[in-house]
């Protein structure tokens, strides 16, 4: 990416957040913001909205509200649209999902009755737990879906009266899937688009209309998408952010956490086992083991780039690192996330750590999808294309730069999404070096 300054289109007019799902997340996002505008609830958690950012010295601080420090969209310039393969409208849906208070739901209740989920794609050979009722003909060819799902964006577009959109993957868990050739690149996949491929899955159907209309596209799924090179030719050729994938929110945000300390201070790990139970739809989908091998895959990954292994094999050569996820029904969204660290100090006497996490899953979630939909809008004026790394922060697996391992040190992480902001502010960023509050004091006579 380029150091030089860029130069950002204002957010003038309307921004559509296109959501794929309208589950417990979704609504919790769109019910948030409205509680926000109507200045009933904070949008706690959210960086885009709360967050500040030192500018300058130390000696001399500046903290800026970011929404000072750069062009973002206003709350309420904000629209929602949503594709679901369940047609319950967002109150409905938010009503079932059972995230909100009864007083939260009551004040946003005419807000929410007007969102209804557009026909979702669905393969029921990549999410088997559900019912769904609201669904684009499966008869049709793959390459006519994605025309369906085109029009839906410029149709929703049309009816808010949006200049702009952005959209966010926050559907069900779609069950394992490996990179084949049809995903090495642009064409490849556009000709299996016309044979409409079963390899093929709704969230690439979904990721391709989007990129295909100049949409920014967050994956905030496990599910296979904008890490093949086939998404980041196209995000490349129709000048379009992206970044993903699944969204790091309640046990991987601690892991993220915990681990650098650990590293930091040269302590080893022996192993690190990690369980959670949740009830919520999500949970009904993990159910399906070919689904949690896709989560898995995501939660599981997130150590060998903090510790690295090879470089430090006498402290994390040999971790055992087991993720369990348990459908519980009676939990809701109110998932527990249980740790048990093993560790080793100075000489090899063990330690252990063990954390128990009763987390609020889409209440951790919802800042997250709000800071990506208005942070890709910034990418997106800032003439920014493909892969965005410094929105790292937000997930499980990030994308990374072409040759580069993906940064998974929750601070590391921070720590460039923040310069990122500064840089777009154009403002210094900061390295924490310091030696300028010295001077000549630092060195001996």
């Amino acid at each position: 990416m380029s150091t030089r300054r860029p130069k950002i289109e204002p957010a003038k007019g309307k921004l559509l957040v296109l959501l794929q799902g309208l589950g417990a997340v979704s609504t919790t996002v769109i019910a948030g913001v409205e509680l926000a505008r109507q200045r009933k609830a904070l949008p706690t958690g959210s960086l885009a909205e709360m967050g500040k950012l030192r500018l300058g010295k130390r000696s001399e601080p500046d903290f800026r509200p970011i929404r000072k420090l750069v062009p973002l969209a206003k709350a309420n310039e904000i629209e929602f649209a949503a594709w679901d393969i369940i047609g319950d409208d967002a109150y409905t849906a938010a009503a079932k999902a059972g995230v909100l208070t009864p007083e939260h739901l009551l004040a946003v209740r005419p807000f929410l009755k007007k969102i209804k989920p557009m026909p979702g794609v669905h393969d029921p050979k990549t999410v088997r737990r559900l019912d769904p009722d609201n669904v684009i003909n499966p008869k049709l060819k793959k390459r006519d879906q994605v025309k369906v799902l085109r029009k839906n964006i410029r149709d929703a577009m049309k009816k808010a009266k949006a200049t702009r959109a952005v959209s966010i993957m926050i559907m069900s868990t779609e069950v394992l899937q490996k990179p084949d050739k049809i995903h090495q690149s642009l064409a490849a996949f556009e000709a299996a688009l016309d044979k409409s491929d079963p390899k093929i899955t709704p969230t690439q159907l979904y990721a391709y209309a989007c990129l295909r209309e100049g949409v920014p596209f967050a994956n905030g799924t496990p599910n296979m998408a904008l890490q093949l090179p086939c998404f980041q030719e196209l995000a490349r050729e129709t000048n379009t952010p992206v970044a993903g994938r699944d969204l790091k929110t309640g046990q991987t945000m601690m892991k993220t956490a915990l681990a650098p300390a650990f590293k930091s201070r040269l302590l080893g790990v022996a192993g690190w086992y990690s369980t959670n139970i949740l009830g919520n739809r999500d949970g009904e989908v993990l159910d399906d083991p070919e689904a949690f091998r896709s989560k898995e895959e995501t939660k599981g990954g997130v150590l060998d780039s903090i510790f690295l292994p090879k470089e430090f094999p006498d402290l994390y050569g040999n971790v055992y690192h087991k993720v369990r996820i348990n459908y519980y029904p009676p939990r809701g969204d109110e998932k527990e996330g249980w740790d048990n660290i093993d560790i080793f100090g100075w000489l090899g006497y063990k330690m252990q750590i063990k954390v128990d996490f009763l987390c609020r899953d889409s209440i951790l979630a919802a800042p997250i999808v709000h800071d990506l939909a208005l942070f890709l809008d910034l990418a997106k004026r800032a003439k920014w294309r493909g892969t965005q790394e410094w929105l790292g922060f937000y997930f499980k697996e990030p994308l990374a730069a072409p040759g580069a391992y993906p940064i998974h040190d929750l601070f590391v992480q921070q720590e460039k999404l923040h310069n990122t902001l500064r840089h777009l502010g154009g403002e210094k960023v900061l390295d924490h070096l310091g030696l300028d509050y010295f001077g000549d004091d630092l060195y001996a006579s």
